[in-house]
């Protein structure tokens, strides 16, 4: 690897889009300020969901308006239809919006019936529209859910995956994450994919989102790593996953947790920009936010310190 690492923190907006209890906005405030100060370069901050539906990101402008903006820190923003691109350049224009918007798909059409209410090519023609609206005014990131298996169809060809993120670059897109969102992937069916993807997609980097619900998201992005892959994302503490509603959510179906995956990349060697002492005090933060103990190993059992370092001075 020569490329620097580039991790996103999505804790506030993929870890709580199913939290029962949800942070108030100033605790999401200083949550992302600890972010940011930690080093992470992209945050995903919130999403323009309409409140009925996820009344958690209620205060979605109202969080992008308080937040302070720093040279290199773009903060993303989830938008599922066209309004909430509205709502985006509505808070652009007021001089507090999003850098980022993501703009999403999913790789089966059972899921996007189940999931968004439509049919994938119906989807499509929503994310065209919305791509046309935001052109030129954010970097454009596509999502690609169910990537790497899904519940309803097994195995998914990958193909279709590159298909789409052809089709994203098309629109304008920079980077497209591909989700692994039941964590269904092996490390031999991501490093196949993130090479296609790399060799036959160069216009966008892809983005490694791996869900860890059988235990195999950080062995994943180790292969996504070795395919040549630069951008991944993350969440404190393990969060994320489905409502407790969706059955084939079930499980811990929360992200790769950023401590655990930041601290492999020190131990590798790479430069991902990360102040470990401050993300660890923003991982405790994460924790009394939510009340629970969250799923990091390295929350648990805290950061490897080389011995001499240790020692005390005689």
């Amino acid at each position: 690897m020569t490329k620097d690492i580039v991790i996103c923190e999505c804790f506030a907006r993929d870890g709580l889009q199913h939290e029962t209890q949800i942070p108030s906005t100033a605790d999401k405030f200083r949550l992302l300020e600890m972010f940011a100060d930690a080093g992470f370069h992209r945050i995903e901050a919130t999403s323009y969901s309409h409140p009925r539906h996820v009344p958690g990101f209620a205060d979605a402008s109202e969080l992008l308006r308080r937040l302070p903006r720093r040279p290199g820190v773009r903060y993303k923003a989830t938008c599922p239809n066209p309004r909430a691109v509205e709502r985006a350049l509505a808070d652009l224009e007021a001089g507090h919006g999003a850098e980022e918007l993501s703009l999403l798909v999913s790789a089966t059409e059972t899921h996007t019936q189940r999931n968004l209410k439509t049919g994938r090519e119906e989807q499509w023609r929503r994310v065209e529209e919305m791509a046309r609206m935001a052109q030129g005014r954010f970097r454009l990131v596509g999502v690609i859910s169910m990537a790497l298996g899904c519940p309803f169809e097994g195995e998914v060809d990958p193909g279709r995956v590159v298909a789409d993120a052809a089709r994203f670059a098309d629109l304008g897109a920079e980077l497209v994450t591909i989700g692994d969102t039941i964590g269904s992937g092996s490390p031999s069916t991501v490093k196949a994919l993130f090479r296609r993807l790399l060799e036959e997609v160069p216009r966008i980097a892809p983005v490694a989102h791996f869900h860890d619900t059988r235990g195999t998201g950080i062995a994943n992005c180790i292969a996504a790593l070795e395919a040549g892959a630069t951008y991944f994302d993350s969440a404190m503490g393990g969060v994320g996953g489905h409502p407790a509603r969706i059955t084939y959510g079930s499980g811990d179906t929360g992200n790769v947790a950023s401590e655990d995956l930041v601290t492999l990349f020190e131990a590798e060697g790479l430069t991902h920009g990360i102040d470990l002492d401050a993300m660890m005090r923003a991982s405790e933060a994460c924790e009394t936010a939510l009340g629970r103990t969250l799923l990091s190993r390295v929350a648990r059992t805290g950061l490897w310190r080389d011995p001499e370092l240790n020692k005390e001075t005689i």
